[in-house]
Order: C-alpha cells, then sequence, then structure tokens
C-alpha cells in the first residue's frame, strides 16, 4: 500500500495505492476533486442526453468555483446560433463538437480577465449526443471533448472521442454519459502525463458492455509526443472496440465517417514489409474492382488491414513494430484499419454496418483455404454455414490472388485451389456466381516474394530484401530506419520524389495495363 500526495494549486491531494495499482474514485469523488481545485474554471456544453455530466459537479458541492456556465443547446435553431450550421445537417457529430469547444473556451478566455485570475487553468467540457430512440431502432451514440490548460499560461490542449452506447435503456445511457463524461475531464487534468492511463481511466464504473470507444484523439502541447495511431491501437488492444482506422496523416477517424456509403476494398496482411506482392495485388484488384457494374469508381475506399492477431506474432504486442508498418502504409497514403476480427465473415459483418455497396476483399488463394476450413466455426450453430451465410448475404466479391507453392510451377486459382470435397459443390456454388473471381494480369514474377523473408533479410542486413519491395518502400526503410534496419547511406536519399506519389504513380500504373 502506497501513498502519493500531490499539490495543485492551494489543495493537497492524498491519492492512494494498493499493490500499484491505481484505486478507482467514484464520479463524485472526481467531481469533488475538480471542484475543490480552486484554479479550475470552465464551462459545460451539452447536447442530448440531458445535463447529465455537469449534473455530478453541481451535486458534488463546491461547484461554484469551478463551472463558469452550464448549457444545453437543445433547440436546433439556438444550436446554430451559437456554434453555425453544419454542411451535412448533423448535430451528433465531430465537427459540431469541435465548434462547441471552440467557442465555449474563446468565452471563457474572452469574459474572465486574467489580470484577476492569474492562476486560473481555463477548460470547456462538451458532448453531443443521441440517445437510443423510443421504438429502439437506432443505437445510441456521442461525442465528448475537453479543451483545457495544464498551466495559466498554457497553450489549450484537446481530447476528443466517439462512443456507442450499447444499453437499451435511455436513462441508464443517459447516466453512462454522465460518467463517461466525468471521468473524461478528470483524466485530462490528471492522467494527461500518462495517456494510456489516461485512455484507461474512462472506463472507471463503466462496463465494457456498456460503452464501446472507437475512435479518440489527442492534440496539443501537453500530447506533444502522442502518437494518435498508437490510441487507436491501445483502443482495440485493451478491448474498447473491435475495429479502428487511421488516415495517411496519422488521424483517427470514426469508421461511419469513412466508410459511410462506400464501396469498400480490403486487403489483409502482416504488411511487414509492403512487398511487390502486395502492391501487385491491390493495383491489380482495384483495377478489376472498378469495373464491376455496382461500384462507382469515384466512391471508393481502399483499406490496409492489420489484425490484432497479426500484431501479436508470437508475443505481446511490439508497438514500434506496429508503428514501423503503420509508417510505410501512411507514408504511401493508405488508410489503415486495425481490427480484432480473425475471421472475414466479422470483418465483413462489420463493414455492412456502414454501406449496402458492393464491398470487395483482395486475399491469396492460400488464405481462401483456411476460410474453407470448418474448424474455424466450431463456436458457430450454423457452422460454416452460418458464417459464409453473413459473408456472401451482403454484395461482396473475393477477389483472388494465386498462390504459387514453393519449388512447384503450378499456381493455384478458383480452379485449381484445394478444397475439401466436402465443401466443394459450395465453393463451386460461389465461383459459378462469380462471387469468387480470379485475379487476372498478375505479375507472375512477385509470387515467390514472402514478406516474412523480406523482414528476416532486414533484420540480418541481406541486402537481397531492397529486390523483394518496390523503391518507394525501400527509401521509406531506410530514411526512418524501420524493423531495425540502420544501415543509412547517402545514396538512399538520391531520389527525392514523395513515398505516396510513388506509391500512387505505380498502383495506378498496374491498375491500368
Amino acid at each position: 500500500m502506497h501513498f502519493f500526495v500531490h499539490h495543485s494549486a492551494k489543495v493537497f491531494y492524498l491519492c492512494l495505492y494498493v499493490d500499484s495499482e491505481r484505486v478507482i474514485l467514484s464520479a463524485k469523488q472526481k467531481a469533488l476533486r475538480i471542484n475543490l481545485n480552486q484554479d479550475l474554471y470552465g464551462t459545460f456544453a451539452e447536447i442530448g442526453a440531458g445535463q447529465e455530466v455537469v449534473r455530478h459537479f453541481f451535486r458534488a458541492g463546491g461547484s461554484s468555483k469551478t463551472i463558469a456556465k452550464a448549457i444545453s443547446a437543445y433547440d436546433k435553431d439556438f444550436s446554430d446560433a451559437l456554434y453555425g450550421t453544419e454542411e451535412n445537417g448533423r448535430y451528433v457529430c465531430q465537427s459540431r463538437l469541435e465548434k462547441m469547444l471552440l467557442h465555449e473556451y474563446d468565452l471563457v478566455e474572452e469574459r474572465i480577465q486574467r489580470d484577476k485570475h492569474p492562476s486560473k487553468q481555463f477548460f470547456a467540457f462538451a458532448n453531443t449526443v443521441a440517445t437510443i430512440n423510443y421504438s429502439k431502432t437506432s443505437q445510441g451514440h456521442g461525442w465528448f471533448g475537453v479543451k483545457f490548460q495544464t498551466a495559466p499560461d498554457s497553450a489549450p490542449s484537446e481530447v476528443f472521442l466517439h462512443a456507442k452506447l450499447h444499453e437499451s435503456d435511455v436513462l441508464q445511457q443517459q447516466m453512462t454519459t454522465g460518467l463517461l463524461g466525468v471521468n473524461l475531464l478528470y483524466g485530462c487534468f490528471f492522467f494527461h502525463e500518462d495517456p494510456k492511463d489516461l485512455l484507461k481511466s474512462i472506463y472507471d464504473n463503466i462496463e465494457r458492455d456498456q460503452l464501446e470507444i472507437d475512435m479518440i484523439q489527442m492534440n496539443g502541447p501537453a500530447f506533444e509526443d502522442v502518437d494518435n495511431r498508437i490510441l487507436s491501437l491501445q483502443l482495440v488492444k485493451l478491448g474498447m472496440t473491435d475495429a479502428v482506422i487511421f488516415t495517411p496523416d496519422g488521424v483517427n477517424m470514426q469508421a461511419a465517417d469513412v466508410l459511410y456509403k462506400k464501396n469498400i476494398l480490403a486487403i489483409r496482411g502482416s504488411f511487414r514489409p509492403v512487398t511487390k506482392v502486395n502492391i501487385d495485388m491491390i493495383s491489380k484488384g482495384l483495377k478489376m474492382f472498378r469495373e464491376e457494374p455496382k461500384v462507382n469508381p469515384d466512391n471508393i475506399q481502399v483499406l490496409f488491414e492489420i489484425t490484432l492477431n497479426n500484431l501479436k506474432g508470437e508475443g505481446d504486442i511490439d508497438e514500434q513494430d506496429f508503428l514501423d508498418r503503420a509508417d510505410i502504409l501512411c507514408s504511401i497514403g493508405q488508410t489503415v484499419l486495425i481490427s480484432n476480427y480473425q475471421k472475414y465473415f466479422k470483418l465483413v459483418e462489420f463493414f455492412s454496418r456502414h454501406t449496402k455497396k458492393r464491398m470487395g476483399v483482395i486475399m491469396g488463394a492460400a488464405t481462401l483455404t483456411e476460410i474453407f476450413n470448418e474448424r474455424y466455426y466450431r463456436d458457430l450453430n450454423g457452422g460454416i454455414l452460418e458464417a459464409f451465410g453473413i459473408l456472401f448475404s451482403r454484395d461482396l466479391k473475393i477477389l483472388l490472388y494465386p498462390w504459387k507453392e514453393e519449388n512447384s510451377d503450378s499456381l493455384w486459382t478458383t480452379k485449381t485451389t484445394p478444397i475439401h470435397p466436402r465443401l466443394k459443390p459450395l465453393f463451386n456454388y460461389l465461383t459459378f456466381n462469380k462471387r469468387i473471381v480470379d485475379i487476372e494480369n498478375f505479375d507472375e514474377s512477385v509470387l515467390s516474394i514472402f514478406s516474412t523473408e523480406a523482414f528476416k533479410m532486414i533484420k540480418s542486413g541481406d541486402g537481397e530484401w531492397e529486390k523483394m519491395v518496390p523503391d518507394f518502400v525501400d527509401r521509406i526503410i531506410k530514411e526512418k530506419c524501420l524493423f531495425g534496419y540502420c544501415g543509412l547511406k547517402p545514396e538512399c536519399k538520391t531520389n527525392t520524389e514523395d513515398p505516396a506519389l510513388a506509391a500512387a504513380r505505380a498502383i495506378q500504373q498496374h491498375s491500368e495495363e
């Protein structure tokens, strides 16, 4: 048992740790600790789900020195007058939250004179929430954010997140909203120095089946050393959600904002590193997908997916190894999906929550044989038929890339891939109806390349790996010393072309061939 004395402003706090584990405070205790700190001062703005967050601070006592203003802008006209209109007409969205935080924080700075309150640390808390409707046909969800100072003279930092409310009762969702808001504000003030602790603390007094956090972003001087891609990984690793997405610039995104009504084309792999095979798969697969009659070429969202299982390898997840893979994919301009969906039918089920349009999955023939292995579906009442019912009741096409057996000239395609005789009729049905189709015009010269071999060569210093990856990936690995490569030579930087442009050009060129 250990005690930690913390001095903040004019109040001393005594925190209890038992066996190095943080003791979880109740929402009332957290609200009271904030209220008693005479230097924390700000506003609460809440849309939807009542004023459930600020209610905790009013009830805890001592709130007059903490709360500058509490507002519920329920009426759309009043909300638009305060924060401006939304182009998409939605009120529960990230842009609305950001406008709320900016407006309310600026008002505090404008109206509270610094010369009279030199020690004040300003903050603005905001949320915009839609709880479950009366007929229970829509899921509750909301955006939550805090803009805050860590010192009176510091620039503000921000934390904002998106949460899905899984409870089936409005009152329960309102209570969970209140707890989440208190935890978030408390974490910003007392755990900002350790973002992972901040993330974990958001679930204090909340069960995982009540709430799913599928996106979080931390910005500003308090989080200068934070890589938000690691936060995305933590969300999946800690079981807070099953899938997260980040864009080429490393910004975490809500899945709905990226995938809504899109033609999704996904490729799964370890990408350790990206090889010529991966580029050939995506370029030739993308060309075929664009030519599909139900696909709008201007509405395609390509995703490079890495599963948690792929990241774990033989042990726990190596965050640096994850960042090395992410750096390559982001550098070549790709959107990355991290998921806990080991089985493909779970992945397609996730996609279908956001779109009803035609989807495509690029996979190798060796992977296809695993999908047709019944042992992976023993936990389902309907076995493999249940899984395939989920897969192919959606508008899905599997684009099959051939696989070449080692020391053999034979290729696995839809005609030659070995499928168990018991499941061959099902396979024939899917190929006959063109739900599984071969990728054509592939580059046979790259079929013998495997990322596992390239990775071993990079680690060992064997220069042969350079022949296994595209030149733009080669440059990224050398310039950033990824995957343990530290043999940077001056000639590595002779080609100054942007790797993202080089990758896009290569994919486009392959697609047009």
